[in-house]
C-alpha cells in the first residue's frame, strides 16, 4: 500500500513492518480472524482454515473450468452458491470471494490509518489487465464491503508504467512484464512528457508462481511416493508443508544453483515417521517451470503484434511480481526483447506507487499526467444465430461509448433479450457471459423494422453499463453489469456490516491480547525482583506482591 504525500508517493509499512502483504486470511484456534504475513505463518497448521489465492476465484462461477482447476489445488472447500459464484469455508462459515478480499483490504486500511493517525475512506484499487468485467465490479464490491470509496480501478501493469515514469520527462516505449503469484499480465505504452498511453494489453489470470509451485508440489510428491510408497497429495497437512517447502526452494534456487528440501515428520506408516530430505537443482526448476515461461512468453508475443511497435522499438523492459526474479524468466524476457529487462524499480512495490500516484492525479495533488488506459477483451451482444457482434473491441482507450442499432428478427415481436458477452471468440456462447436484460415495449411492425439502439458505455476503471433503446417510442432500459454470479447493493452492504462487526471483534481481542502481554511482562518483573530482592524487602511486602502477582494470573 502507498501514499502520495507532497506529490511524492511512498510505500507504507504494515502493522507488522513489512512493505508487503500476502493476500492470505485464516481464522484461528480461538476464532480470532488473521490476515497477511501472521496468516502465512500459520498456514501449515491450520490448512483448512488458511485462505489464499483469492484472486483466482473472485468473480468466478463456481463451474468454470478453471476453478474447477484451481480447487483440487487448494486445501480448503469450496462450493457452488446459490446465483453460481463461488463460496469458501472458513471455520464453519462460508464466504464469497469479496468478503475474504474485503478482509485483506480492512487490514490494509486500518493499518494505514494507524499509521497516518487519520481515517482512510478512499482508495485506488489494482488488478490484473487482464481482469473481466465481473472480476472488476466484484473488486470494487471488495473495496466497499472494507469500507472503501474505490474511486479508480487501474491495472497493474498500467500502475507499474505510471510509476516509472512518474518525473521521467523523455519520450520511451515500454513493455511491462507482471508475472505474480497468480496471475500474468504484459502491456505494451508509450510514456512521454505527461502521457501514459497503453497500446495493447493481454494476459492469463490463471498463470502465476502458484502454478510452478504446484508443480514442485507434484514432483516432490511423486519422490516421496517413489521412495516410502506413500501419496501425501491427500493429508491437508502434508500438502501445506510441501506447499511452503515449494515456495521456499523456489527463492532459494533464485540465487543458489540447488537447495536441499528438508521435511522432517512429513508423514508416518506402521514402520513410524517418514521424512522426505531431496536435493533440487535449479535445472530442474527450470524444467518444471518451462511450460508456463513458454505460455507467458506466447502471451507477451501477441501482444507486442497487437501493438503498434516492433520488439526493437520497445526501450525498455519493467519486471513486476515477485516471480520475475527467477533467473529462467529473466533470461526468457531477455532473449525475446533482445535486451536486458529494466531492474531499477522494485517488483514488490511498484504497483503500489502507480495506484498512489493515480489517487494523487484523482485528487489533485498530482498535476499534468495524463494516463490512457485501454479494455483487454472485447465487449459483444449476442445477435442472430447466437454470434457475438462487438461493439467495443479490445484496446480500445478507456473512457469510451459505442452505440449500434439493431432490430428485431420476428414479426411483432414485443420485446428483445440484450445479452453481454466479453471475449474474443465468434460465438456468443464461447465467451464469458456478463448478463441479460430485456427491454420490452416494442410497438408491433414486420421483422427488421422496430430500430434499437444499443449503447456500451466503458468508465476510466474499465466497468460496463448498457443501455438500450427503442427510437420510436423512446423507451429505454439499462443495466449496471454485475454478471450472473455479483453481488447486488443489499448484499454489498450486508457484508459491510458484517465486516465492521468484525472489526470490532478483532480489535478487542487484539486489545486482550497485548493487556496479556502487559500482564505476564508484569508478572515476570514482580516474580523476579521476589527472587532478587524479596530477603530485603521483608515477609509482608513479599506476601502482598506474591498475591497481587496470583491474581493476575487468573484474571
Amino acid at each position: 500500500m502507498a501514499i502520495v504525500e507532497g506529490g511524492e508517493p511512498r510505500v507504507l509499512e504494515n502493522a507488522e513492518g513489512a512493505r508487503t502483504t500476502p493476500s492470505i486470511v485464516a481464522v484461528g484456534k480461538n476464532g480470532e480472524r488473521i490476515v497477511g504475513t501472521l496468516a502465512k505463518r500459520q498456514s501449515v497448521t491450520n490448512p483448512l482454515n488458511t485462505i489464499f489465492q483469492i484472486k483466482r476465484f473472485i468473480g468466478h462461477s463456481f463451474d468454470e473450468p478453471e476453478v474447477q482447476k484451481d480447487k483440487a489445488a487448494v486445501p480448503f472447500e469450496m462450493r457452488k452458491g446459490e446465483t453460481g459464484g463461488i463460496e469458501v469455508k472458513m471455520n464453519d462459515k462460508w464466504y464469497r470471494p469479496e468478503e475474504l478480499s474485503a478482509m485483506i483490504l480492512g487490514k490494509m486500511k486500518a493499518d494505514a490509518e494507524a499509521k497516518l493517525g487519520e481515517k482512510i475512506t478512499e482508495a485506488v484499487i489494482t488488478v490484473p489487465a487482464y481482469f473481466n468485467d465481473d472480476q472488476r465490479s466484484a473488486t470494487k464490491a471488495a473495496g466497499q464491503i472494507a469500507g472503501l470509496d474505490v474511486k479508480r480501478i487501474i491495472n497493474e501493469p498500467t500502475a507499474a508504467a505510471l510509476a516509472y515514469g512518474f518525473n521521467k520527462k523523455k519520450d520511451e516505449k515500454i513493455a511491462v512484464f507482471d508475472f505474480g503469484g497468480g496471475t500474468f499480465d504484459i502491456s505494451v505504452l508509450e510514456v512521454g512528457g505527461d502521457v501514459i498511453e497503453v497500446k495493447s494489453t493481454d494476459g492469463d489470470a490463471h498463470l502465476g508462481g502458484k502454478d510452478i509451485d504446484q508443480k514442485i508440489i507434484n514432483w516432490l510428491a511423486d519422490e516421496f511416493k517413489k521412495e516410502s510408497g506413500i501419496d501425501v497429495r491427500s493429508d491437508a497437512l502434508a500438502r501445506q508443508r510441501l506447499d511452503e517447502a515449494a515456495e521456499k526452494a523456489k527463492i532459494e534456487l533464485s540465487s543458489a544453483m540447488e537447495t536441499e528440501i528438508n521435511i522432517p515428520f512429513l508423514t508416518s506408516d506402521a514402520s513410524g515417521p517418514r521424512h522426505l530430505l531431496i536435493k533440487m537443482s535449479r535445472a530442474k526448476l527450470e524444467e518444471l517451470s518451462a511450460e508456463f515461461i513458454e505460455r507467458a512468453m506466447d502471451i507477451t508475443k501477441r501482444a507486442m503484434e497487437a501493438s503498434p511497435f516492433k520488439i526493437p522499438d520497445i526501450n525498455e523492459v519493467i519486471l513486476v511480481g515477485g516471480q520475475t526474479r527467477m533467473p529462467a524468466i529473466q533470461a526468457a524476457v531477455e532473449k525475446f526483447f533482445g535486451k536486458k529487462p529494466n531492474m531499477t524499480v522494485n517488483p514488490d512495490e511498484v504497483v503500489a506507487i502507480g495506484a498512489a500516484i493515480q489517487a494523487g492525479i484523482l485528487q489533485g495533488d498530482v498535476k499534468d499526467i495524463l494516463l490512457v488506459d485501454v479494455i483487454p477483451l472485447s465487449l459483444a451482444i449476442e445477435t442472430m444465430g447466437g454470434v457475438a457482434t462487438k461493439l467495443i473491441e479490445r484496446n480500445t482507450a478507456i473512457p469510451t461509448s459505442r452505440s449500434q442499432t439493431f432490430s428485431t428478427a420476428a414479426d411483432n415481436q414485443p420485446s428483445v433479450e440484450i445479452h453481454i458477452t466479453q471475449g474474443e471468440r465468434a460465438m456468443s456462447a464461447d465467451n464469458k457471459s456478463l448478463g441479460k436484460f430485456m427491454l420490452d415495449g416494442i410497438p408491433p411492425a414486420p421483422r427488421g423494422m422496430p430500430q434499437v439502439e444499443v449503447t456500451f458505455d466503458v468508465d476510466a476503471s474499465g466497468i460496463l453499463t448498457v443501455k438500450a433503446k427503442e427510437k420510436t417510442t423512446g423507451k429505454e432500459q439499462s443495466i449496471r453489469i454485475e454478471g450472473s454470479t455479483g453481488l447486488s447493493k443489499d448484499d454489498i452492504a450486508k457484508m459491510q456490516a458484517d465486516a465492521e462487526a468484525h472489526a470490532e471483534d478483532d480489535k478487542k481481542r487484539q486489545e486482550l491480547v497485548e493487556a496479556r502481554n502487559i500482564a505476564d511482562q508484569a508478572i515476570y518483573a514482580a516474580e523476579k525482583a521476589i527472587k532478587d530482592h524479596g530477603e530485603k524487602a521483608g515477609v509482608e511486602v513479599v506476601k502482598d506482591v506474591q498475591d497481587k502477582v496470583d491474581a493476575l494470573k487468573t484474571a
